[in-house]
């Protein structure tokens, strides 16, 4: 008989427990990391407040780019949600662009708690070029990425297949992909499953 899935109903301890700039040192955690990447402005502080069942405990920012750290939220004492800069912001500088990315490879590098990567895309749009990139770079690592495909709510029902398959296109067939929408919370036991699973099987 196959297991029931565990759904969380939500979540009573969450601590913005480390913040990295460029030059910090990475923590070395004990518990299981579970990292959130992808573009500026593509919903990620929302999609972690969902995962918490808070309503703004990640910080949101009106300004693409303005995130410039690595954030660890401790979540129930269990493990920890690794909060990525956003990338592929245009008005941030080369120089920074770079920092940046060399920041985020070395979390991906020498975390040795890490255990699953979810790469955020707009549902709406084809991955970007700067999608692809670390989506290579992720599987390069030897993660298998799970695609968050955000902002579900702003497209209209029909057209999610049609999407999902603009985006599976771009990263190959196997990839998963989860629907996301903040409005609605749709993809969130899905993400939330995906985590358990990973903790239990290690």
């Amino acid at each position: 008989m196959e297991e029931e899935k565990k759904i969380r109903r939500g979540v009573n301890y969450v601590e913005l427990e480390t913040v990295c700039g460029i030059t910090s040192t990475l923590p070395e955690n004990l518990l299981p990391e579970f990292a959130f990447a992808g573009r500026s402005n593509v919903g990620k502080s929302s999609l972690i407040n969902a995962l918490m069942f808070r309503k703004s405990y990640a910080r949101t920012s009106s300004q693409p780019g303005k995130t410039q750290t690595i954030n660890f939220y401790n979540i129930e004492r269990e493990l920890y949600f690794v909060d990525l800069p956003g990338y592929g912001y245009a008005k941030v500088s080369q120089e920074l662009k770079a920092k940046w990315g060399k920041m985020i490879e070395r979390y991906l590098v020498k975390s040795s708690q890490l255990k699953k990567i979810f790469l955020l895309v707009d549902i709406r749009h084809e991955p970007s070029a700067n999608d692809k990139e670390m989506y290579e770079w992720v599987v390069y690592q030897g993660f298998e990425p799970i695609i968050v495909a955000t902002k579900l709510d702003k497209i209209k029902r029909s057209q999610q297949e049609k999407q999902c398959k603009l985006i599976r296109t771009a990263f190959g067939a196997g990839t998963r992909i989860i629907p996301f929408s903040a409005e609605t919370k749709q993809g969130r036991d899905e993400i939330w499953a995906c985590i358990d699973s990973a903790i239990k099987t290690g």
